[in-house]
């Protein structure tokens, strides 16, 4: 089993800022990948950014081009997101995955609310 633990969600104003942090536990040999999705009300579930462990290669939804950043701590299981410039559309409950030997594991979920 593969324990994901989220943490640094909040309020912030508009153009503010937040990092997340999400550390990984349990038996985690051999992650593929590393990453956060994210699901407004009302909306579906979608991917953000993520990392691929082994070569270190970062992915992300056009949406925050240019504004958030992934990266990861191998040596600390820890993947982080910085998010710059918050928008109310990027108001949502952020959620931590990570593929490990082909089964998808999930945090519980971090809100992330951004004030007009």
């Amino acid at each position: 089993q593969v324990q994901l633990v989220e943490s640094g969600g909040g309020l912030v104003q508009t153009g503010g800022s937040l990092r997340l942090s999400c550390a990984a536990s349990g038996a985690i040999f051999n992650i593929y990948t590393m990453g956060w999705y994210r699901q407004a009300p009302g909306k579906q579930r979608e991917l953000v950014a993520g990392v691929m462990w082994s070569s270190g290669r970062t992915y992300s939804a056009d949406s925050v081009k240019g504004r958030f950043t992934i990266s990861s701590d191998n040596a600390e299981n820890t993947v982080y997101l910085q998010m710059n410039n918050l928008r109310p559309e990027d108001t949502a409950v952020y959620y931590c995955n990570s593929v490990v030997r082909g089964i998808d594991y999930w945090g519980k979920g971090t809100l992330v609310t951004v004030s007009s």
